[in-house]
Formats: structure tokens, sequence, C-alpha cells
């Protein structure tokens, strides 16, 4: 498996855990980590370039000039890393590591015939670690729940930042530009599910619960966005009829 990961960054200097991204990419030799700086104003860029030189054949850097925000940030990195035909698994992360960086290895090695697309669910259960405030957990569970419906399939968390797809997966679900940042996510699944169909959508995809998650506690997402949230999930209904 030629696993690489794109990861979203926008003003992370003083959160990003290169050490924790350090020790994966020494155990994983043959993984790469393509960051993207999506316009940062602080130091995220001097300390990537940093980090680079330490890994000089597994760290990628794309360089965004202004803050297109993290769907785009992604789309963009996407894009970037499907020029190298070597990539067979792509995935995306959150710079935070509310999911660890082993766990996306460990989901992508799910990706055999017949799964093409896997993703993280922030399941709570009796053998797992699922760190989340309460209110976060309530709202998210609202929105998830609308999404599901709209999607018209039984998922439970669409927007965990961790995902895995083989290579024409993702070629399928970055094709073109994200009509909403936050819930790009829904994108995915509207864009896989109209190519492959429902049943086949369904056969050809896996939510795994994560062992572990923790909320960082420093979302970037405001309350004003709440709004958003709710007629971007119209506009991306109406357009993935």
């Amino acid at each position: 498996m030629n696993l690489c990961i794109i990861v979203p960054c926008f003003n992370e200097a003083k959160r990003i855990p290169l050490n924790e991204f350090g020790a994966f990419l020494s155990k994983f030799s043959k993984i790469t980590i393509h960051f993207v700086n999506d316009g940062s104003t602080d130091i995220t860029d001097v300390i990537l370039d940093s980090f680079q030189k330490k890994f000089p054949e597994q760290v990628k850097i794309l360089r965004l000039t202004k803050n297109l925000g993290k769907g785009n940030a992604i789309f963009r990195g996407m894009l970037k890393a499907l020029e190298n035909n070597e990539y067979d698994t792509l995935a995306f992360l959150d710079a935070d590591l509310s999911t660890c960086p082993e766990e996306c290895f460990y989901l992508a090695e799910k990706i055999r015939p017949p799964i093409q697309f896997v993703f993280g669910s922030r399941i709570k259960k009796i053998d797992n670690s699922i760190e989340r405030k309460l209110f976060r957990f309530l709202i998210g569970r609202i929105i998830a729940t609308a999404i599901s419906k709209v999607l018209k399939i039984a998922v439970y968390d669409t927007q965990c930042g961790c995902k895995i797809f083989n290579r024409k997966t993702a070629k399928l679900a970055f094709g073109k530009p994200f009509i909403s940042d936050w819930l790009f996510d829904v994108e995915i699944f509207f864009r896989l599910k109209n190519y492959f169909g429902t049943s086949d959508f369904i056969a050809m995809s896996s939510e795994i619960p994560l062992k572990k998650w923790k909320d960082q506690g420093n979302s970037k997402i405001k309350w004003s966005y709440g709004f958003k949230i709710w007629v971007d999930l119209f506009n991306i209904k109406r357009t993935y009829k």
C-alpha cells in the first residue's frame, strides 16, 4: 500500500503536533504526508518547512496564497497528490490529530476489494475512547441525523475528519470543486452514491468506529456557521438529486 495523507493547515503554528507526525513517519517509512498550507498568516509555513527538512522523502507542502477553507484546501491537496501515480490509497486527516495518524493507517488497510471507501466514525462504545464535549455531541447528532435523512443512507458520522479512498474513488470524489466548505464531506457521499448507485455504494463503503478520538477543544468553527450549515445542506440536496 502506497498511502498519501492530506493534512489541511490554517494558522496551526501553536497546535499542530509535529512530534506525533514525526513519530508516525519514522514508524511507517513508505507513507507520504501532503500538508496544505491554506494561506496561513502565522508561522505555520516556517514550521512545516523545518519539519519537511527532517523527512524530505515523506513530507510534501502545497502552499496556497490565500485562505480557501478546509474543503477547498483538501480538494487542492488531493488533486496534487493524484498527480503522483504511485499513490494507490489516499486519505485526509485533521491537523490537530483528533484522530491519530496510526488509526488512519489501520483504517487504510481495510481498503481492499470490494471496499473502496473507508471513513472513521465517532461512535462511543464500551471498548473505545471518544472524548467529545456534550454540547458539540448533541449538536453533531442533530446535524448527522439530518444528513442521514437527506442521503437516504444510514450513516452515523459523515463529518469525522478521517476518510480513506482507493485511487479510483478519490478521483471520483474530488473530480470537481465543492459547493460547500463545511459540508464537503456530505458532497463526497453524494458524489459516490450517485456514481455507483445506492446499493453498490453501500457495498463498497465501510464505516469503522474509531478506537480513540479526542475533541481538541479549539475548533475554528464559529457559532455563526450554524445557519450556514443548514443553507449548505439544502443547496447540496438540491444539487445532488
